[in-house]
């Protein structure tokens, strides 16, 4: 008999400075009637547990205790955040082989209990835990998550928005790829309600854009790395992204997050996870979104085409475009100027234009 899940619960793996900081922003956001605290010290998990749950008389109700895997069973969501501190000097995938053994002995648990809900991992490297937790659990891809650069892309959106002066929550930016040293600043997307970043910042009196888009994207990259040389680890930044992603789960909210999920052919990758935006709501993870990663398509009427001696055009369907693996491929990509009010066209009228202006 299937174990039936109760929507208003949240059960926490690890109560390290991550766990405990994700159990208090947690507790007061209202998301959940009852909390299971888990950890291999059993001290520490009563411990937090009691301290949180002193102040309950400033908050709504909740049960918060210290719990067991058979507590976490039916739980809505269960967050993994056990493993080993990243400690100064050191690289999340540093921590790739002792966290890799540490859920060889929690993922396995939840699985010998057949776990309905959804599996977030926050634990470090987490883009590669969350495949280690999706094999090891044998649960479907779309219920296995990680917090991937949610995280990352908030410090972006801070970082931006305090070198041109507005609201981070005006900032539309993100960054994909690994929540790690290889992460990636999509700048091509990136805007300021709505305005081109390039035209903003010259708006605000910047006009070297690439010295600052790498100086930015660096700052981003090394924001662990101050912290923890500062004050030894980070947990607060991370805490509110938890919240957050729990928020898309509880709400059905669907907003588009930067979560480790697995990958399916997505610019040539299969069979890995990575950070890549995803419409997240009460399934998890409900479908992906394409990432645009460059804006280094030509216009049609480049000199470049007409020189070519011969010229074959690639054309996409409207819905799902031309796949990755075609367009890598390919010399160029072009794009068509829009004018008078008209921002797109369908293949037919994209394939007359292209043909009446690359004519001989």
């Amino acid at each position: 008999m299937q174990r039936v899940i109760n929507d208003r619960k949240v059960a926490i793996v690890g109560c390290g400075f991550v766990g405990s900081a994700t159990a208090f922003a947690l507790m007061q956001s209202e998301l959940f009637t009852e909390m299971a605290l888990i950890d291999v010290d059993r001290d520490r998990a009563e411990g937090e547990a009691l301290d949180i749950a002193h102040g309950m008389p400033f908050a709504d109700p909740m049960n918060i205790y210290a719990g067991d895997y058979d507590d976490a069973a039916d739980a809505a969501i269960i967050i993994v955040t056990a493993g080993a501190n990243q400690q100064p000097g050191e690289t999340r995938l540093d921590l790739v082989h002792k966290n890799v053994r540490i859920f060889k002995s929690i993922i396995p648990e939840l699985a010998q209990r057949d776990y309905q809900g959804i599996l977030l991992v926050v634990s470090n490297p987490v883009d590669i835990l969350t495949h280690v937790a999706l094999k090891l659990s044998g649960m479907p891809e779309n219920r296995v998550i990680g917090s991937g650069t949610v995280l990352d892309t908030a410090r972006f959106k801070y970082i931006l928005g305090e070198h041109l002066g507005v609201d981070p929550r005006n900032v539309h930016a993100r960054i994909i790829g690994e929540h790690g040293d290889s992460e990636i600043a999509v700048w091509s997307t990136a805007n300021i309600s709505g305005i081109p970043v390039n035209d903003f910042c010259e708006l605000r009196g910047h006009f070297e854009h690439d010295e600052s888009m790498q100086r930015i994207a660096e700052d981003v990259k090394n924001s662990a790395y101050e912290i923890i040389a500062k004050k030894k680890a980070t947990y607060y930044g991370i805490a509110m992204s938890v919240k957050r992603i729990c928020e898309a789960i509880v709400r059905d909210e669907k907003p588009i997050l930067p979560v480790s999920n697995f990958q399916h052919g997505v610019h040539g990758l299969h069979d890995v996870v990575l950070s890549m935006p995803a419409v997240v709501g009460k399934n998890g993870i409900e479908y992906q979104v394409p990432a645009p990663l460059s804006d280094e398509a030509i216009y049609l009427h480049d000199e470049r085409l007409r020189a070519c001696d011969k010229l074959a055009l690639v054309l996409g369907t409207e819905g799902d475009g031309l796949a990755p693996s075609t367009i890598a491929n390919c010399d160029y990509t072009v794009k068509i100027p829009m004018d008078h009010e008209v921002d797109s066209l369908n293949v037919a009228a994209a394939s007359a234009v292209a043909f009446w202006q690359l004519r001989r």
